[in-house]
């Protein structure tokens, strides 16, 4: 089994538990406006490789994660869930912690039983939430968030270990009601062991130039992290009462 991937990482430090082995998927339904990897938004490029290519990649240099794992993101992961199924099955084969960054767009109901293949070999979803309101996420990300919903409900349901991972962009994602509102949401799930808030940051700008694409938020300027503190402090006291 071949999956399209982009490009791999061998030291990611920021995207789970440990020292990190970071595989980015090539292929995303989304478009957030604030995403810094559109070069992997287009279906069918980067690299067709093998799940037991990669896993070999990882394993030359497996000391080196003994405190990590190895990380599917992108991308969208969930878009090849069957090569990410075979991907973290190999993976827990070697005794690798296995984490996914995920938007969840592609949940659903009827395709249940292959997501229930997936968490077998699942330690940890990082489950990046865009917006609370529904709305909102359609203006940002060009889809509903109905989806991620049912996915975070679904991850609950199955007592999978979840981070949720929200993107602070100063205008689109800091309201402070939305906020309390994400708080009230998350309260409902037990099964979230973490939640982090990153700042907004226009690194991608250049690969937009590349791609020959105008950037949507040209006009925001970065989230500073104590910006960012403050949002996560919002949502806590939130989800506490």
């Amino acid at each position: 089994m071949k999956g399209f991937i982009h490009s791999v990482e061998s030291f990611g430090t920021v995207d789970g538990p440990g020292v990190r082995f970071v595989v980015f998927f090539q292929g995303c339904p989304m478009r957030c406006q604030y995403c810094h990897n559109p070069d992997t938004w287009a279906f069918g490029g980067g690299a067709e490789l093998e799940a037991t290519e990669i896993i070999s990649k990882m394993v030359r240099n497996l000391p080196f994660y003994e405190t990590g794992g190895i990380t599917a993101t992108g991308g969208e992961p969930l878009m090849q869930i069957d090569f990410l199924t075979e991907l973290f099955r190999l993976a827990k084969g070697k005794g690798i912690h296995t984490a996914l960054d995920t938007s969840g767009i592609t949940f659903s109901q009827e395709k249940e039983d292959k997501f229930k293949e997936l968490i077998k070999y699942c330690d940890l979803v990082m489950l990046d939430i865009k917006h609370i309101d529904e709305e909102k996420h359609k203006l940002i990300t060009g889809h509903s968030g109905k989806n991620p919903r049912l996915f975070l409900s679904f991850l609950q349901k199955n007592n999978v270990p979840t981070w949720i991972r929200y993107v602070l962009v100063p205008t689109l994602t800091d309201d402070e009601g939305d906020l309390i509102h994400l708080g009230e949401l998350l309260r409902e799930y037990d099964n979230i062991e973490k939640i982090e808030v990153l700042p907004y940051h226009n690194l991608g700008v250049a690969k937009y130039e590349n791609l020959g694409d105008e950037y949507p938020l040209k006009h925001i300027s970065p989230a500073t992290k104590s910006q960012a503190n403050e949002a996560l402090d919002i949502i806590n006291k939130a989800r506490a009462k």
